[in-house]
């Protein structure tokens, strides 16, 4: 997850601090569906957060966010970025970390731990260990990069190996006080012989007590699937939730990047995505944390978007 450029917040804080004090924003204003605290995922203001951290976190409290998933440290070191969170009245129940390269595994719970979270999440996951490490940001218009290595086949063996590294994964990160979880995409959505699809081998495959999952509701319905299906099949796996939308789409996309189609991002509310069966279903399946987050590009920008998206959550019950 990365890059862009931006502007002053001083405007949008003091307007979200002024609603704020209205009687308009009720404790309830603050609570995303299904009754949890309003969540983001702060690669959604990844261009703005590392010129000024401090005053980006203070403008996401103020438009009702309470819990902030890191994906990065926005240049400072983990213990400095968990600091400018809770200053910020802010929690990090989970981080985005670096879980590829089993050499940097201890590193990157020590990351977690830096930051508060319970969750040490795959942003993207591989079988190898290909250049993902610190990659560089994506620029203005430039594609998203795949999220896996292009020498992997997406075939039941694929799959099933995957389940095993994220049973190691999961062990390890017990064993360091924290709980495994996947993040998806959309390239899991790729149906196999039998009918089943990638998400349905690491499911089944992987021990429930060691591995969590994160849905990326936008990107399991560009793929072609349902969250509401895997919610209700799979109660308990799925303890967070992305929150995301895109335009509508001609047909499912389970490739994309270099190579393949990109979905075109957009604020929540002004794409396909249903969401109130996902939160209804959510509710029920026991989810614990729902971020909103958002792919390029930006009305009228990162915060811009991340406001909107804020709006979007709580019109939700």
């Amino acid at each position: 997850m990365q890059a862009l450029t931006r502007r002053d917040f001083v405007k949008l804080s003091t307007a979200a601090a002024a609603a704020a004090s209205s009687s308009l924003f009720s404790t309830r204003a603050f609570a995303s569906p299904m009754g949890l605290p309003l969540g983001i995922q702060l690669y959604t203001v990844r261009a703005v957060i590392g010129k000024d951290t401090p005053g980006t976190l203070k403008a996401l409290y103020d438009l009702g966010f309470r819990e902030v998933e890191p994906a990065g440290s926005a240049g400072h070191t983990m213990a400095e970025m968990g600091k400018m969170i809770k200053d910020a009245g802010l929690v990090a129940p989970s981080a985005h970390v670096e879980l590829s390269d089993p050499a940097r595994l201890s590193q990157s719970f020590d990351d977690c731990h830096a930051l508060g979270t319970h969750y040490a999440t795959s942003s993207a996951l591989t079988l190898g260990v290909y250049p993902r490490v610190a990659p560089a940001p994506l620029q203005p218009g430039e594609a998203p990069r795949p999220f896996r290595s292009p020498q992997e086949t997406l075939d039941m063996e694929h799959w099933q190996k995957m389940a095993e590294k994220m049973n190691t994964i999961g062990t390890a990160a017990k064993a360091a006080g924290l709980q495994y979880a996947y993040h998806s995409h959309n390239h899991e959505m790729t149906q196999l012989p039998d009918g089943s699809r990638g998400l349905d081998v690491l499911l089944k495959n992987t021990d429930h007590g060691l591995v969590n999952f994160e849905i990326d509701c936008g990107w399991m319905e560009v793929g072609g699937g349902d969250p509401v299906h895997y919610l209700g099949t799979y109660p308990g796996r799925f303890k967070m939730l992305h929150v995301k939308d895109f335009l509508p789409i001609a047909h499912p996309i389970t490739e994309h990047g270099n190579g393949g189609e990109n979905p075109t991002g957009t604020e929540l509310g002004h794409g396909f995505i249903k969401y109130q069966p996902i939160f209804d279903a959510g509710k029920k399946a026991g989810v614990e944390h729902a971020f909103s987050e958002q792919e390029a590009p930006y009305t009228p920008d990162q915060m811009g978007a991340a406001a909107e998206d804020a709006r979007a959550m709580k019109a939700f019950h």
